[in-house]
């Protein structure tokens, strides 16, 4: 571990900080004087979106009349005849709400945004519903659909774009407000701030000198009890997770079975209530499928009897199954005897890595690799989803993985797929070979 002091840096840092304020207090004074232009540019934004609220909240009006006519008793005309209507409308709203887009975008949330869009798309499809429906010759149907679906969803659109209108008419004049208040106070706050600013960062600069020394090695320190205790409760988890497994298997699993067969030999002595008792065993079977699934799933009884290769094997169908998809395995080198710790971490890397593909990846294939080397084992999971993305190295389940490689002294890598998706790969020695691992792993620059 790297334990060079920071406080050059941090010297460096408050040198450039403080030449950092002195020219933010030149450029401040050369921005005030387009500062009201900016704010003059944001109201007229406002308005201009405004004015396209206004449009949209009289066509949602003209949907609302237009349904209106549809439900009038006395009307002659079919629904159908209504359809050209609905699809003016329909180009005309959509035309003003790809023109609102942009100018909400600074006074309205993307929650908001997407709810509106929302919104109208699942008008638009219980619109089309109901003219498939009248086209179909469901006319009361499609006329009570109208009723119970559209016009609630017209008048929750209504209200919606009237929200927003009120909202905008607050902020414009708010905007202008403050605006106003702007002017006469941030001369004043400028030299304020810059004085506060200019103490702060040299007394708090020269604090974090003086105490960094003290506080580096005790994060060192911290850091390292963090690992060690990360790779505790991961042993403890393991034990936990293989003792309840044992106890499913072994205990429920034998009383199920046994329930089953008592319960089959005493439907042939009473065949009166035979066909209870074969509904009796059928949920006594089913409960031990899943038992011995859970039991499974917390620690594989083939992990400690047949070893790695054969829990792969087991364990790769049944996650295609479960999940739908298709996963490519490979195995290469000689097959040799793996330690029981280190089959069960390449076991759970590669189950946390799988179930990040089906969670977040965004596809419906994989590959499972299984790398025999002379004195190392690795075992590689590649996708071609979505990559890591900018959560690369903050979920847990990486931080878990990360820990599991340390606890078997090999090393794990995340890398770009072949394919734009993820690759992970973690590496661990095979007997013999520990010891080369950490020549390698100290060599790394």
């Amino acid at each position: 571990m790297n334990r060079r002091s920071p406080t050059p840096r941090l010297l460096a840092g408050l040198c450039l900080t403080i030449v950092a304020v002195a020219v933010y207090s030149a450029y401040t004074f050369t921005q005030l004087r387009t500062l009201r232009r900016i704010q003059t540019g944001i109201i007229d934004r406002n308005r201009a979106d405004s004015l396209l609220l206004l449009r949209i909240q009289n066509g949602l009006d003209n949907v609302a009349l237009a349904m209106r006519d549809m439900l009038d008793p006395g009307e002659p005309y079919p629904l159908t005849a209504y359809e050209p209507q609905f699809r003016r409308l329909r180009a005309d709203l959509s035309d003003a709400l790809s023109r609102e887009a942009p100018l909400s975008a600074v006074s309205s949330t993307a929650e908001q945004r997407r709810y509106l869009a929302d919104s109208f798309r699942q008008f638009w499809d219980a619109a089309d519903r109901v003219f498939a429906m009248a086209r179909s010759g469901q006319q009361t149907e499609a006329r009570l659909r109208v009723r119970m679906s559209l016009q609630s969803r017209e008048e929750a659109l209504s209200t919606a774009v009237a929200r927003l209108l009120v909202r905008n008419n607050a902020s414009e004049s708010e905007a202008a407000a403050r605006t106003q208040r702007l002017y006469d106070g941030v001369e004043r706050n400028v030299y304020i701030f810059l004085a506060a600013m200019l103490i702060f960062i040299t007394v708090s600069g020269l604090y974090i000198v003086h105490s960094n020394r003290l506080l580096f090695e005790q994060v060192a320190h911290l850091s390292e009890r963090r690992s060690e205790l990360a790779q505790q409760l991961i042993s403890m988890q393991e034990n936990a997770f293989r003792s309840i497994s044992l106890e499913l298997h072994d205990d429920f699993g034998q009383i199920l079975t046994a329930l089953g067969a008592m319960l089959q030999r005493a439907s042939r002595r009473a065949p009166e209530i035979a066909g209870d008792l074969r509904e009796v065993r059928e949920i006594v079977q089913a409960t031990l499928e899943k038992v011995r699934a859970l039991s499974h799933a917390l620690h594989p009884v083939v992990l400690d009897e047949a070893g790695l290769e054969s829990a792969l094997d087991v364990y790769l169908p049944a996650f295609e199954r479960q999940n739908g998809i298709s996963i490519r395995y490979q195995k290469s080198g000689e097959s040799r005897a793996i330690d029981r710790q280190v089959s069960i971490h390449l076991y759970r890397v590669m189950q946390e890595a799988l179930t990040n593909v089906a969670r977040h990846a965004g596809t419906k294939s994989a590959a499972v690799r299984l790398l025999f080397g002379h004195e190392t084992i690795a075992l590689e999971v590649e996708d071609d989803g979505v990559g890591f993305g900018a959560s690369h190295g903050r979920g847990m389940g990486l931080v878990s993985m990360r820990e599991r490689a340390e606890m078997v002294h090999g090393t794990i890598e995340f890398l770009p797929g072949a394919n734009r998706g993820a690759l992970v790969r973690v590496t661990a020695p095979l007997p013999g070979g520990a010891q080369e691992m950490k020549t390698e792993a100290h060599a790394r620059p």
